[in-house]
């Protein structure tokens, strides 16, 4: 055989034994992609995204999309061959696993954290839209969720109202740890709550609930990597009551990013005129009760999919501008949002025609 057909057939061998090989080796990374965008303002499924009774409405036009990242489960093992795809493709980001999934998170764990989180998504958006047209809202602190084989297990549980520990008023939910840690491990903590059941009865009859109950628990020493203080194995939240129903129809999405295009959907809904001015806005954002609005991850994913689907301009995190203008996607102005007002006052410079006084994201 001529030399140098052997050694193209000897080239051409060592190609396909390595293709094989990427195709059998895994390697430990994930693919991020651009995911589904819904139209807060529309319908999803056949039924509106945001169902409000109670309390009158008003008509909508053009686009509120929130955004969403697809991601690999966590337990799909990807090859090199696909990792050097997913690095190539313009789209699509590949990012170590762990980055999505830290800890050995299962898929079923990732899945139910998402849900807790998306939940808590909804509820923020409410209350901060609410708060924005000075519509008073209820709230008190609960306990969120009670850690498995914790001091508190048995004892509390979700859905309690605390109302003090130690007697000292409780008013957010930081206030909760505070008042915990002031302890040494081994030492007792007294919580005066509002039983679940018995707030749950009271919201039903439309009443404030008034029978209380002390409980006192001895503290633990807590083993994650910080300093050790004294815990009791729950997690503090907030819940509210609002004067009309408000529910958001969105099912198969998680995380809290969407919150503040939930916000702004049902701001829209509840005042006269529209929002958008008929423009395609979509974006992205944690909101908190207050109106701030947080960063989120996967925005290179969210700007890519949101242009695809015909939006205009993009309300962004302000701590997210930065990596969202590095590329962004032609014909798609990024918009920079710190509260929900800065987003309201966004909206209606684009409705106006004045997209010149935007605060537009910057690559700095």
């Amino acid at each position: 055989m001529p030399r140098r057909t052997a050694t193209m057939l000897a080239s051409t061998l060592m190609l396909i034994a390595l293709l094989c090989a990427g195709v059998f080796i895994p390697v430990p990374y994930s693919e991020m992609s651009p995911g589904p965008t819904v139209n807060t303002l529309g319908d999803h499924d056949g039924e509106p995204v945001l169902q409000i009774s109670g309390r009158k409405t008003y008509a909508t036009s053009g686009h509120l999309n929130m955004t969403t990242v697809r991601v690999t489960s966590a337990d799909y093992k990807m090859n090199l061959v696909e990792a050097v795809y997913g690095w190539l493709a313009h789209d699509n980001k590949v990012v170590p696993h762990d980055t999505l999934y830290p800890d050995g998170k299962t898929e079923e764990q990732s899945t139910q954290e998402n849900a807790e989180e998306f939940s808590q998504s909804q509820e923020s958006a409410k209350v901060a839209a609410l708060k924005e047209l000075d519509i008073p809202v209820k709230s008190w602190v609960i306990v969120s969720t009670v850690v498995k084989d914790s001091p508190a297990e048995g004892r509390l549980h979700a859905g309690d109202v605390i109302k003090a520990v130690d007697g000292t008023t409780v008013k957010e939910p930081a206030d909760v740890a505070t008042l915990v840690t002031k302890h040494k491990p081994g030492q007792d903590v007294v919580f005066t709550i509002v039983p679940a059941k018995e707030q749950a009865a009271a919201e039903k009859a439309n009443k404030t609930a008034t029978k209380t109950e002390k409980i006192t628990i001895k503290t633990a020493t807590s083993d994650d990597s910080g300093a050790k203080r004294a815990i009791v194995g729950i997690s503090a939240g907030t819940d509210h009551t609002f004067p009309f129903s408000i529910d958001i129809k969105l099912a198969d999405v998680g995380g809290p990013s969407a919150g503040l295009m939930f916000a702004l959907g049902i701001y829209d809904k509840l005042t006269p005129g529209s929002l958008t001015g008929g423009k395609f806005v979509a974006g992205t954002g944690t909101i908190d009760d207050d109106g701030k609005v947080g960063p989120i991850g996967g925005i290179e994913m969210k700007t890519v999919g949101a242009r695809s689907k015909g939006a205009q301009y993009f309300l962004t995190p302000a701590e997210n501008c930065a990596a969202a203008a590095k590329d962004t996607p032609s014909g798609l102005t990024l918009v920079k949002v710190n509260t929900i007002e800065d987003a309201l006052g966004a909206l209606k410079d684009i409705r106006g025609g004045k997209t010149a006084d935007l605060p537009k994201c910057t690559a700095k």
